[in-house]
């Protein structure tokens, strides 16, 4: 993830090049968003709003509901039955108060604030690339891509030594659910699964023939999200984690850069049934960072991705996401959340992070991933908590904190970016599409292997990482975070650190 304020899974973005004086204006602590820059809803805006109402999954709604719904001016979108969700949009403010009452209806809550559309335009932050003259100054050697060698994250997986036995399996498809995918770009071409690509953002699938493209516009977030992951091994710019797989791309985000929760159910629901292996989650579900179960909006926000994801798992899917980027302990008694609603009007608020959840990072059954930079240690952004982290991944850092072996020159990850150029991102972000990377590999190796299979996999093939103690990131004689937990799971590193090479010979 890269890190503006709207949510550290958005974007830290720093090309090479960049100062990182400069790179770090993108990081968690920025104030400047696409979510802080969107004008509030007033009254007369609140006209179009949408909600998700959840019944009994496996039937579909009752006539019952269906006439409570249009009688209290719900219009529905689409209704996923299996899961028993509902899309609706209302004008009616009362709508969710009045839905909620209704016999058969178990939870329902507005996924926004912002009227329909959201209004903001403004992209977070936009990554200076690779220069013709730098991305010419790479030198491959040994069959790798040009731009391999400065990808330092690769051998501290152990990617490198896993494509030296496979690339993995053109039967995995990894499905990256974010901001869109140019699937034009020549390190991501070669491996698109246009059939498993859809656009969501309406929480109604769009399958027009480019509709998970992001705009010239829009963030460069999920492209680079998939070559990280399946970036092509074809003698052009960089080598994805794995680089024989399939990668589609599931656009879930608006214009303006928010993630609602009826486009992410989509985005579950449409992977659950096109037979993804596994997804990358690089974002929170907007406009709440932490959704609050004793809420009954933000209750139904949590209901209705929770029956998703899980609908996605026992289809076979292995859902990754990424744990975020404010160094937030995500075990702790407390934290004080300052940027939701980021559609509305944000108010420092001090939450349970037991019962109030980022999603999809805190639900059950989601591999939460932490972050790392060049030396190995957490990245200094990313959120941990013993319980909470599943594994770790290089997501990178700034190089003044973790700077890598040449010839790699920056401590960020370097990627694709739409329009056939290259940059460098950092944020957990990075670290999560790392390890869906890993996971594909584990797929490749054992195709037959249930969701739940590929994850114990995963774990049980992690490098144990010990707690970085004292964790001082900046070297001003404080601490920065305190890791909790054993060599073998930490709140930093979880089970570990994935491995590549144990996912292609184990």
């Amino acid at each position: 993830m890269t890190a503006p304020r709207k949510r550290s899974r958005r974007l830290v973005a720093l090309p090479l090049g960049m100062a990182m004086a400069t790179a770090f204006a993108f990081l968690p602590n920025a104030t400047a968003s696409a979510a802080q820059a969107a004008p509030k809803a007033t009254t007369a805006d609140a006209a179009s709003l949408s909600y998700v109402v959840n019944v009994r999954p496996g039937h579909g709604p009752s006539a019952h509901v269906k006439k409570a719904i249009a009688d209290a001016g719900g219009t529905i979108v689409i209704s996923y039955d299996r899961i028993g969700v509902i899309v609706v949009h209302s004008s009616n403010p009362d709508f969710a108060r009045t839905i909620r009452t209704v016999r058969g209806v178990q939870s329902a809550g507005a996924t926004r604030h912002a009227p329909l559309p959201a209004q903001s335009t403004t992209d977070v932050g936009t990554p200076k690339v690779l220069t013709s003259a730098e991305a010419a100054s790479a030198r491959a050697t040994d069959g790798q891509d040009p731009l391999e060698p400065l990808q330092w994250d690769l051998p501290a997986i152990k990617a490198d030594k896993a494509h030296e036995k496979t690339l993995g399996s053109r039967d995995v498809t990894v499905a990256v659910i974010d901001t869109g995918v140019d699937d034009t770009h020549p390190d991501i071409a070669p491996n698109f699964d246009r059939d498993a690509s859809v656009n969501c953002v309406s929480g109604k699938p769009d399958t027009t023939d480019g509709a998970w493209r992001p705009s010239a516009s829009e963030s460069p977030h999920g492209t680079h999200v998939a070559g990280e992951i399946a970036g092509a091994k074809n003698g052009v710019g960089i080598t994805g984690v794995a680089p024989g797989v399939r990668v589609a791309g599931i656009k879930v985000a608006t214009t303006a850069g928010y993630f609602y929760t009826e486009a992410v159910v989509c985005g579950f629901v449409w992977a659950a049934e096109h037979h993804v292996d596994v997804t990358n989650n690089s974002y929170y579900t907007d406009p709440w960072y932490f959704n609050c179960t004793d809420d009954p909006d933000q209750k139904a926000l949590v209901d209705a991705i929770t029956r998703a994801s899980l609908y996605a798992e026992r289809k076979g899917t292995v859902n990754v996401a990424a744990a975020g980027n404010e160094n937030y302990d995500l075990d702790a008694d407390s934290i004080t959340d300052p940027v939701s609603p980021n559609d509305g009007t944000p108010s420092d608020r001090v939450i349970d992070p037991h019962r109030c959840f980022d999603i999809p990072t805190q639900l059950p059954g989601v591999v939460t991933v932490a972050a790392t930079g060049a030396k190995g240690i957490k990245s200094s952004f990313s959120n941990y908590g013993l319980g909470v982290i599943d594994v770790a991944a290089p997501g990178g850092d700034a190089t003044r904190y973790q700077t890598p072996a040449p010839p790699a020159t920056s401590g960020l990850i370097l990627g694709p970016l739409p329009g056939g150029r290259w940059g460098y991102m950092a944020g957990t972000s990075m670290a999560s599409p790392h390890a869906a990377g890993v996971a594909a590999l584990i797929k490749s190796t054992h195709p037959h292997a249930s969701a739940a299979l590929v994850k114990a996999l995963l774990y049980a093939e992690a490098d144990p990482t010990p707690c970085t103690d004292p964790y001082d990131i900046d070297s001003d004689g404080k601490v920065d975070a305190v890791c909790q937990g054993s060599k073998n799971r930490n709140g930093f590193y979880g089970w570990g650190t994935v491995d590549a090479l144990k996912a292609v010979t184990r």
